[in-house]
């Protein structure tokens, strides 16, 4: 997930544009700086926080350029967002954006040889690029500031020590990080084609497996019994892989990682039992045509079209919310008995459905902003970051300045929506402001949404929203222990870890489609040498080194 703010973003619009309540109590109180809510996650309390010498919104100007590190992706023009054009009107607060024109990795590399950087980057929390300018001492460290300006200390918590480089010393500011569960990973089933089989149990993975027999023989091939999305991106089938084990991750599968945690090392994915009986369930699904037979090549566009137009009975995925929600909302306008609904995660029999877990999050998110030693200022651009990614901040950016949508906090430090609130101004707001969403602050915006979605009826309350809450929150696993397990790029290990991914996906997709059990467990047994052959043992030793680093830091 190179661009984690429109993953986040096609979950997060949708909560806002419901809103239409109001509630008055504690008007006018001050932004709840250094009150998280209280969650099982909340790893400690409030840092105290040094008011010396602080910089402050608004008493005097700030200026600085900014640099979006993706391909493809400009930061649109600081004024021309609602958030830009109050911050500059009101605050003084003006960014330039510097913008790439698809140019990035020229344009940034123009800018490393010159030594003319910008202020700020905002690109992967462990891109490459980053690294260099580290080790040329061209990034500032934030650890003198922590105490400072303590909204992301307080949020973020004990985990924020992950974030620290091999120096020890902090330079990322994470987006859209979070002390809760989130993601959307799970099962969309047709609510149409559901109940015309007799709404069965659907439960365990004989449930499915009977279930999509079912479809098979009503409809034949003008549906696709299971769509799990894009195969070669561990996409659906890595969710269903999942079923087979407690705590068995997503994550596991994945490039970050491939591999499996036993006894304190990190084993070989292929030698699990678990992933080998997930891929016998999986051939023998493929075999008698009740997966998609296609799903290790076809595009985007060609899933979002069977799921739009209710060509599939299950719909597994990272993240099936964002095409199944859609699709539920125009399939619904002409025939109410269709759309989509979400399920508890599939289980094998006799495993406990609350220790199954179709998906994953990382406390920090996804991306990350640095600043520069070409910064002018650069505490005055971290206390700006601060105050973005605290209460009134998020608020800004989500619901617009405070007094038309929203006016103080309750006794949780949530909004107190207004009587004038305006969904669809609240919903454009959003739209507009999303590119400039640094430093996302998952933990305290997605209670502040569903603080009054929580209130309307089910039938009223947005599709998202509703399983979120119900469902795909509190079915993904917390595998933040496994983040930062990724060599250098141009080490041996990181060459290792490139072939080995490479290798693992051709073996990955000859298991899935094999002719019985006895030939999985055969390509799993030559894959599994073809790949220590290519130095996977050595990169398993490497990533174990540095996971046992991080459980050292986590439990500091």
């Amino acid at each position: 997930m190179k661009k984690p703010l429109l993953v986040m973003a096609s979950a997060l619009l949708v909560l806002v544009t419901v809103m239409t309540g109001c509630t008055k109590s504690n008007e006018g109180s001050p932004p709840p700086t250094n009150n998280p809510p209280k969650t099982n996650e909340q790893p400690n309390e409030p840092p105290k926080e040094n008011t010396e010498d602080k910089w402050v919104l608004g008493e005097k100007p700030l200026q600085f350029s900014a640099y979006a590190h993706y391909q493809d992706t400009d930061f649109p023009k600081w004024e021309s967002t609602p958030i830009g054009k109050y911050l500059s009107e009101e605050k003084q607060v003006k960014i330039d954006m510097i913008k790439a024109a698809g140019a990035h990795t020229q344009k940034l590399s123009a800018m490393m040889a010159s030594d003319d950087l910008p202020d700020m980057i905002w690109t992967d929390r462990d891109h490459p690029d980053m690294d260099r300018l580290e080790k040329a001492g061209k990034l500032v460290p934030y650890d003198d500031y922590l105490n400072k300006y303590t909204n992301l200390k307080t949020w973020m918590g004990d985990d924020l020590n992950l974030l620290r480089s091999a120096d020890g010393k902090l330079y990322r500011f994470p987006n859209w990080y979070s002390s809760r569960p989130f993601g959307n990973a799970g099962y969309a089933v047709n609510k149409k084609i559901y109940e015309e089989l007799g709404s069965p149990k659907l439960e365990t993975t004989d449930d499915l497996y009977n279930y999509l027999v079912k479809v098979k023989e009503k409809y034949g091939d003008q549906v696709v019994p299971f769509e799990p999305h894009r195969a070669q991106e561990r996409q659906g089938l890595g969710v269903l892989y999942t079923a087979f084990g407690e705590g068995a991750s997503y994550t596991n599968l994945n490039a970050n990682l491939l591999a499996v945690p036993k006894d304190g090392k990190l084993t070989s994915l292929l030698t699990d039992p678990v992933f080998r009986e997930a891929q016998k369930y999986i051939s023998k699904l493929y075999r008698e045509k009740l997966i998609s037979q296609d799903a290790f090549n076809q595009t985007e566009d060609q899933v979002k079209e069977k799921v739009m137009t209710g060509r599939v009975a299950v719909y597994a995925s990272a993240n099936p919310t964002l095409f199944a929600s859609e699709a539920h909302k125009e399939l619904t306008k002409t025939d109410p008995n269709a759309g989509y609904f979400m399920i508890w995660p599939i289980r094998k029999e006799g495993l406990d459905k609350n220790k199954i877990y179709p998906g994953t999050y990382t406390s920090f998110g996804w991306n990350a902003a640095y600043i520069t030693t070409a910064a002018e200022d650069p505490e005055a651009i971290f206390a700006f970051l601060d105050w973005y990614t605290g209460p009134e901040g998020m608020n800004v950016q989500f619901f617009g300045p405070e007094g038309k949508n929203w006016k103080g906090f309750d006794e949780e430090g949530k909004p107190n929506f207004t009587e004038n609130y305006d969904p669809k101004e609240v919903a454009e707001i959003q739209t507009k402001n999303d590119k400039v969403m640094f430093v996302g602050n998952t933990s305290y915006i997605d209670p502040a949404k569903w603080k009054y979605m929580e209130s309307l009826p089910v039938e009223e309350q947005d599709w998202v929203a509703r399983y979120q809450q119900t469902i795909t929150w509190p079915s993904q696993l917390n595998v933040t222990e496994f983040t930062g397990l990724n060599p250098p790029t141009d080490s041996e290990e990181g060459i290792i870890r490139t072939s080995v991914d490479e290798l693992f996906l051709e073996i990955y997709a000859k298991s899935s489609m094999a002719a019985s059990d006895e030939e999985v467990d055969k390509i799993l047994d030559q894959g599994n040498k073809d790949l220590m052959d290519l130095g996977y043992d050595r990169l398993l030793e490497w990533r174990t080194v540095k996971w046992q680093e991080n459980l050292a830091k986590m439990q500091k």
